[in-house]
């Protein structure tokens, strides 16, 4: 392995001296006059930056700190496995030191050198599978992530894997990878658009996506799709109370019934959820298909993020999560859901429909799935707003689940 320390330092003489690293990252080999030699040795780059991560990237990238030749040439970037956020990773304290016996290094770098020759991406075949939106590159990238974890983790090549050491080194590989295509795509390169990592593990057929921590804000609706089960969701709130966001978190097991978290829950958070677990019971062919609603036992809990409490008319998002949670699939990122539902199936009308266009831009929704019945107040919606959120309508609960549910 070559690291290459403060690599902001590096400068090259020669034009040509980043191609030549990009040939070797690709495929292994580079030139000297006539000669074309083959290497088997990885390369490490390690900077610093000079403002903390936040800053960084509100003024640029992640790559910034790199030399001005490779900064902003994603082609080079696009060779590059794996980012590894070095400001997680704790410096070096008595506390992490041991008073135990260990291996003698250079013994441990020999073992370490051994394992290089082996791969456990055959250990992968049938139990993984990469969404869509990783390229052939990325795809390479976090096998080789996830091959040399899980040799660390299992040097003995005859050793049987578990499932869940497979998914966490799916994870974090697939972060580590994204971290790189997300500089990419703010470089402005449309080929990188799509950073939407994902993947599958056998045999649960259930898709997770993975985000990458630095991009995740707490009180904002990312582009990513939450876990199955989860919606944003508006609260139109009433005379007295604004409209709100909501996190609804809806989870399933065996049993039957339905429990919500929240403590003290208000009361037309409870009529919401009320209402959409007996529409959920009432239709469930048409929602969930062949599976029995009442075969299983629902826990909710609501977040709030605003002074809006109450959670009212938030029958549809939570009837949403509910069927989201029960056929295991993630609704579509970037997503906000506004609805009430009564006993009977109806959707409520809902008469602010501007302001909470205006709330969900502000929490950086994409789209936003309200009922047919709005579309009437927004024919005057103001151009900045209608050029920020997609406006998606619905007419009924199966109508809005189609719609939301991710492609």
């Amino acid at each position: 392995m070559v690291c290459f320390d403060e690599v902001s330092g590096i400068s090259f003489d020669q034009k040509d001296g980043v191609n030549i690293m990009k040939g070797y990252m690709e495929s292994g080999e580079f030139s000297r006059g006539k000669e074309s030699i083959r290497g088997f040795g990885s390369l490490v780059m390690v900077g610093n930056f000079e403002v903390d991560v936040e800053h960084q990237q509100r003024i640029g990238h992640l790559f910034g700190p790199l030399p001005p030749e490779m900064r902003d040439d994603t082609a080079f970037m696009d060779r590059i496995h794996s980012y590894i956020p070095g400001w997680n990773v704790p410096k070096v304290n008595r506390d992490q030191l041991t008073e135990h016996f260990g291996l003698v290094s250079d013994f441990l770098s020999s073992c370490w050198n051994h394992l290089r020759s082996q791969s456990r991406v055959n250990k992968l075949q049938g139990r993984i599978i990469f969404g869509g939106a990783l390229s052939g590159r990325d795809t390479a990238a976090a096998q080789k992530t996830m091959s040399g974890l899980l040799k660390l983790m299992f040097p003995d090549p005859e050793a049987d894997i578990p499932d869940d050491a497979i998914e966490w080194t799916a994870k974090l590989a697939l972060e580590c990878r994204r971290r790189v295509k997300e500089q990419q795509k703010r470089i402005g390169a449309a080929e990188f658009r799509n950073t939407h990592f994902s993947f599958t593990r056998y045999p649960d057929g259930i898709e997770q996506f993975v985000s990458t921590p630095e991009l995740h804000n707490e009180n904002s609706i990312g582009s990513d799709p939450l876990p199955a089960g989860q919606v944003w969701a508006l609260s139109p709130g009433g005379p007295d109370e604004n409209p709100g966001l909501f996190r609804i978190e809806v989870t399933e097991g065996p049993g039957s019934g339905l429990k919500i978290l929240n403590q003290s829950p208000p009361g037309p958070l409870k009529e919401s959820v009320r209402c959409a677990e007996q529409n959920l019971y009432a239709r469930a062919k048409e929602l969930v298909g062949d599976r029995d609603p009442r075969a299983h036992e629902f826990t909710i809990q609501f977040r709030a993020f605003d002074a809006n409490k109450n959670a009212a008319a938030t029958g549809i998002p939570i009837l949403l999560a509910m069927s989201s949670a029960l056929v295991e699939r993630s609704l579509e990122g970037g997503l906000v859901i506004v609805g009430g539902l009564n006993l009977g199936g109806s959707v409520e009308p809902i008469y602010n429909a501007v302001s909470i266009i205006e709330l969900a831009a502000d929490k950086g929704a994409q789209k936003v799935l309200m009922p047919v019945s709005a579309r009437k107040q927004l024919f005057d919606l103001p151009d900045d707003l209608a050029t920020k959120v997609a406006v998606v309508y619905y007419a009924d609960a199966k109508d809005a689940l189609l719609k939301a549910l991710s492609e």
